[in-house]
């Protein structure tokens, strides 16, 4: 048998040697222990499934945190689930991004090791992407290398621009009347037929011409017939062209799709409007229609979550969830996201805590009447209503 170097070594100075090596080898291998425990992905299993509401529990004591992406394999492709909240005994409830039919306990599930990302980038453009930066428009993957988590700060106050300028829409009575802020906020008011969808047309036109910026259109919460006539529409006016280059991408968390998706799409489309802000220095259009539906889906996961529910069944947090989003959309000194929100006002009551909370951060309002449109007017900016 051979004995090991350190029990073998008969001169004094060779044993205090390995003495001393002995230590640092000891740390050297904790240190790759804890690399290869690091590089380990973290999994679990499902243990309830509540409508849009799963539990998972993990046997390690190190848990994903919170907004963290939890995926799970199914027939129908991947689930992913974001991580809300931390119930203790190594279990966390999570939001499902679609819908949990065919969901079972004991299902393994994988921690992504971070917030969900999408993919960014010109690929982008001309093409519909859901929540989780999917293609659904059956056109093959988007064939993009860069991906951005879509939970992000804000813009420091080093990096804001503090100029106040206007943008110009291409649109006279909006420049004359009512300008828009580059940068800024603006609330899109009308009802149904009133030219909303020419009028968001002209502006993607026109922001193209005109500063050869790129719009995002974000559909959340509304009707996917609606989508579907929107991306029709777009393909015949040549916003968007399936040979060559196209000026809008399009983010669409549909009316039909669990509340989870609907709170979080609209931080998908922001994403990608940032990207071309801060790495191509754009002049970005974000279209969000509607912005109410992004406070409506954030009541319902609040409820589901079992939050106590604020003024008029609202969740606690509206205006850090609003202001969230909002914060982000701003002016750097690289580039601008000038958002047009499409505002909802239920029962028309001003005073409801979701659309009084839109108007503390729009710089603008865009309201379009129905009587100007019945004249044959277009677009039919009231610039009475107008500010």
């Amino acid at each position: 048998m051979v004995l090991p170097r350190l029990y073998t070594a008969t001169s004094r100075a060779a044993f205090k040697a390995a003495k001393q090596s002995a230590p640092l080898l000891s740390t050297s291998w904790k240190r790759c222990m804890a690399s290869a425990a690091q590089s380990t992905p973290i999994t679990g299993k499902v243990t309830a499934v509540i409508g849009a509401i799963v539990d998972v529990h993990f046997e390690q004591s190190e848990l994903p945190a919170i907004l963290n992406a939890l995926e799970i394999k199914t027939p129908q492709g991947k689930l992913v689930l974001e991580v809300a909240q931390h119930l203790g005994e190594n279990t966390v409830r999570t939001i499902a991004m679609d819908g949990t039919e065919g969901l079972v306990r004991g299902e393994k599930v994988l921690d992504t090791g971070g917030p969900i990302s999408v993919p960014v980038g010109r690929e982008t453009l001309g093409r519909i992407i859901n929540v989780i930066g999917e293609p659904i428009d059956e056109r093959g993957p988007i064939k993009s290398k860069l991906r951005k988590p879509i939970h992000a700060d804000p813009p420091s106050f080093a990096e804001q621009s503090t100029s106040a300028e206007i943008l110009e829409t291409g649109i006279k009575v909006v420049d004359l009347l009512a300008p828009y802020a580059r940068g800024g906020k603006i609330g899109l008011f009308g009802g149904a037929g009133v030219g909303k969808t020419v009028f968001i047309q002209e502006l993607i036109n026109n922001i193209a011409k005109a500063h050869g910026g790129f719009s995002v259109f974000t559909g959340v919460g509304e009707r996917t017939r609606e989508g579907n006539d929107l991306y029709r529409e777009m393909k015949e006016t040549g916003v968007i062209n399936l040979e060559g280059e196209s000026k809008v991408a399009l983010v669409f968390g549909q009316m039909n799709e669990p509340p989870g998706a609907r709170a979080r799409v609209a931080l998908t489309g922001l994403t990608i409007a940032e990207y071309f802000r801060d790495e191509e220095g754009q002049d970005v259009l974000l279209f969000i229609d509607n912005i109410f539906r992004f406070t409506q889906a954030g009541s319902e996961v609040s409820a589901l979550l079992g939050r106590i529910p604020s003024a008029v069944g609202y969740q606690p947090t509206l205006a850090t969830d609003m202001g969230l989003l909002q914060e982000r959309i701003t002016t750097t000194k690289k580039g601008s996201v000038t958002s047009v929100q499409a505002v909802y006002v239920p029962a028309d009551d001003l005073t409801d805590p979701a659309p009084a909370t839109t108007f503390a951060h729009l710089d603008a309002t865009t309201v379009l009447s129905r009587g100007i449109s019945e004249l044959g007017i277009y677009p039919a900016v009231d610039p009475l209503d107008s500010k």
